[in-house]
């Protein structure tokens, strides 16, 4: 195979002009080509030229050598990597007969599906532990926080069958170096699963909520066929461990489950689950996460700030951005999140807080854009050992509870009051996505003044990049603490914590990754150190 990276091709082009174009950039005939896929497509949406494509195309040709020859000093045309999975191993015999025990994996979100997914498929049986609900059920439960106020602790946007990702924009690309391609495995799994086919070639794939709730279950339905078992609302309270050997869990109102191989795939919000691991002596250490705002804006300034001549283009969609600015204070700010055309939900976990997260549609389509817009904080600001970041989070989310007015709202300001230093008593142009509802207030001390000093700097030198930015009416709503895990469960290059044998911290929980793909990635990764460590045996 072939691949052709830097086609261009204008945006409104016909479907057979890819093809034309593949022809010509290699001097071929219709007859010399075999066939073509389309491994990744993104735009180009500059103001100043012309609305384009720009496509990364895998190609089989009659005489791929002859043309690898001929382009030889071409960067741009080179033999097609390999992107298909291999599995590392395959389960040894005894698994689940009481021979070997079976491995569990603590968590369905992201990485606990991908890492049961991928044990699974190797025929290891996972026992996957879950403390929330099935995804339908858990998704009524988040209904009832948003329209009638009333919060279940284990059944909400943190707790439950497909995690915190399932509630979100369902963003599908990531940072991470991937030079073995997992992400693909991740997309194509996903495609297998119900998400449109364009995930895996879109710069920029996304997928929404509603989707992923049947995509969840069908992956779920999957690793039971395979012989896994995923045993929902099993809180995993406890550890026992007996030289540096995990030998089981303790999960409330059951037995002791049994395991040598335990996947802790958290999430980042697992606080009780953390307190146990350090409690059972686990190493952890502290690390830096972000706490700040949601800002909504109309997606169309944003379009229009964003694309130019080009916004509404429904080729292109709603328009999205990543803005980061380094206050005089030393600290960073920068938007987390983006959502086009989404919503700010209401995303605690515990009783008595107030957490925001950013949500959106696979259309995109409803009339407010929103982002987190936060400050990078470090230990230093939390000292007091690894489990002090959580305390520290618990503080903001509890004066958050109070400013909203003790109901579950969430406190609220117009951008320009904020700016200015003073409460705001009415909205403007702006109305706020956030249920169940905004009240607005001075948000001046629902951060630390340092924070609060850092986004006020923010805001015009965003105003800089994005025309309309500062506007007067748009809305912050607080608070954004959950954008990260505050802790680390360290581990080492075999995958298993520093001091016990036979645990795999993974994922976002335990600061490995960040997002759905990247969560996903670390949980094939952990699945594969899980698998070879069986076979070492």
């Amino acid at each position: 195979m072939i691949r052709i990276t830097e086609l261009r091709l204008p945006i409104d082009h016909p479907p057979e002009a890819l093809e034309g174009a593949i022809l010509k950039r290699l001097n071929l005939t219709p007859q010399d080509l075999n066939q073509f896929t389309v491994f990744k497509r993104s735009y180009d949406a500059r103001k100043n030229v012309a609305l384009a494509f720009i496509y990364t195309v895998d190609l089989s040709v009659k005489d791929e050598e002859g043309v690898l020859k001929q382009f030889s000093n071409d960067l741009h045309v080179r033999p097609s990597p390999d992107t298909s999975y291999h599995f590392v191993a395959k389960a040894p015999e005894g698994i689940g007969s009481g021979i070997l025990l079976r491995p569990v994996v603590i968590g369905f979100g992201p990485c606990g599906i991908f890492a049961a997914l991928i044990l699974a498929q190797m025929g290891f049986k996972p026992i996957v532990l879950e403390r929330g609900k099935k995804v339908r059920e858990r998704t009524q439960d988040t209904w009832d926080l948003w329209r009638k106020n009333v919060l279940h602790p284990e059944s909400n946007v943190q707790f439950g069958e497909g995690g915190a990702g399932t509630f979100s924009d369902g963003k599908l690309w990531s940072q991470i170096k991937d030079p073995k391609f997992y992400g693909r495995k991740v997309l194509n799994e996903f495609v297998k699963s119900g998400a449109p086919e364009e995930i895996l070639y879109v710069a920029k794939p996304h997928i929404g909520t509603f989707r992923l709730v049947g995509m969840v279950e069908k992956i779920r339905e999957e690793i039971i066929s395979l012989g896994g078992e995923i045993r929902f609302s099993q809180k995993v309270i406890g550890f026992e461990i007996q030289n540096n050997q995990i030998q089981s869990v303790k999960i409330e109102g059951h037995d002791d489950l049994p395991a040598n191989h335990v996947v802790l795939a958290l999430g980042h919000s697992a606080r009780d689950t953390f307190q146990a691991l350090h409690d059972a002596g686990v190493f952890m250490e502290a690390k830096p996460f972000s706490v700040g705002f949601r800002i909504e804006h109309p997606q169309s300034l944003i379009d229009k700030a964003r694309l130019g001549p080009h916004a509404g283009n429904p080729m292109i969609g709603a328009a999205d951005y990543k803005l980061v600015h380094h206050a005089k204070n030393g600290r960073s700010v920068y938007s987390f999140c983006m959502c086009p055309g989404g919503t700010v939900v209401a995303a605690t976990s515990e009783p008595n807080r107030v957490v925001t997260n950013g949500m959106s549609q696979y259309s995109r389509n409803e009339r407010n854009a929103n982002a987190g817009i936060v400050v990078g904080i470090t230990p230093d600001d939390y000292p007091g050992g690894a489990m002090a970041g959580i305390e520290f989070q618990r503080a903001i989310e509890s004066k958050a509870f109070v400013l909203g007015g003790s109901t579950y709202e969430a406190p609220g300001q117009l951008l320009g009051d904020f700016l200015a230093g003073k409460p705001s008593t009415e909205f403007g142009s702006v109305l706020p996505s956030y249920k169940p509802g905004v009240h607005l207030t001075d948000l001046a001390d629902s951060l630390p003044a340092y924070a609060i000093e850092a986004i006020r700097e923010a805001i015009p030198a965003f105003e800089k990049q994005i025309k309309g930015f500062s506007m007067k009416d748009a809305v912050l709503t607080g608070v954004e603490t959950r954008t990260s895990s505050p802790l680390r469960i360290t581990r080492g290059p075999n995958f298993q914590s520093l001091n016990v044998k036979g645990l795999y911290p993974a994922g976002e929980g335990a600061g490995y990754a960040g997002g759905i793909l990247s969560a996903g990635v670390d949980g094939i990764k952990v699945a594969e150190a899980v698998a070879l460590d069986y076979l070492s045996k």
